[in-house]
């Protein structure tokens, strides 16, 4: 499929650890964020080049690990997407996992690859970094958590989590323009502790937290909401509560705003996505 995407002016090359070992990650997710890496790679290369994918294991170290925010040291799986292109100019390189951001035609893309790459990648703890110079080409290295186990293990450790595990006594603010997704949402969260505050759209959502009588923990908000981005309404509502965390839930439909602010540190996690992996995600962020 990618040697079909790529064309013949380009040559596909792989470099595969067969000691590389098991990640937990979903292989749709991991095919997707494939997928959009080759993408950008080919259309970095309109005359023809070379694309090279590579896996190996790694072990991140606390000189890594303090240059790059939200990593942890320990072993990970590195996945590097490399080509001989036209290379990105530095203030486009700090742009690219942004929301809606691209150099393309709107006939093209809508900027949501990389930031889905983004999504994915944060979504199970991995790191993504981009090395680049103009005429140089470019290599986007993505780390993830060497399991260290088999899969059968990881599939017992899946099982032997329940939701009583899970419970939280928090509040959370969710934001969440369809109405029947938002309550059954809602119903979920509250089934396992949390209070719960909803709004269908951004508008009086500053409003709901003052009058709210007990401190809200997390903002639960999709990423493309109506009149206003979730992002845009996390950055509103965190210069009056900056204590709010924010969790941002987003399946990549068409936009239907824009934005060009993404913070490195945020949380992200995709939908469809099971109820078990919502509140695993908010536990993780809340504890």
């Amino acid at each position: 499929m990618l040697r079909r995407l790529m064309g013949k002016d380009i040559d596909l090359l792989t470099a595969l650890n067969p000691e590389t070992g098991n990640v937990l990650a979903d292989p749709g997710q991991m095919e997707q964020v494939i997928m959009n890496l080759v993408i950008n790679a080919r259309d970095a290369m309109p005359r023809g080049g070379r694309l090279t994918i590579e896996t190996t294991p790694v072990y991140l170290d606390d000189g890594f690990c303090k240059q790059h925010v939200g990593i942890t040291p320990g072993p990970y799986i590195m996945l590097a997407v490399s080509d001989t292109g036209t290379g990105i100019d530095p203030e486009i390189r700090e742009h690219i996992f942004e929301p809606f951001f691209t150099t393309k035609g709107p006939e093209k893309g809508t900027g949501l690859g990389l930031f889905s790459v983004f999504g994915i990648i944060k979504q199970i703890n991995g790191h993504i970094s981009v090395q680049s110079e103009p005429n140089l080409g470019t290599t986007l290295k993505i780390y993830l958590p060497n399991a260290g186990r088999t899969v059968d293990d990881l599939d017992l450790d899946q099982r032997q989590t329940n939701l009583y595990d899970l419970q939280g006594n928090e509040t959370i603010l969710l934001v969440k323009e369809d109405d029947s997704g938002r309550h059954e949402l809602k119903t979920f969260l509250q089934k396992i502790g949390y209070t719960v505050l909803e709004a269908g759209n951004p508008s009086g959502v500053l409003s709901l937290l003052q009058q709210c009588p007990k401190p809200v923990h997390l903002l639960l908000t999709d990423v493309v909401l109506p009149k206003m981005s979730g992002i845009e309404l996390a950055k509103k509502i965190a210069k009056s509560h900056p204590e709010v965390k924010v969790l941002y839930m987003s399946d990549y439909m068409q936009p239907t705003t824009n934005t060009s602010f993404l913070e490195q540190s945020a949380h992200f996690i995709h939908k469809p996505c099971s109820s078990k992996t919502l509140a695993v995600k908010i536990r993780e962020i809340l504890s």
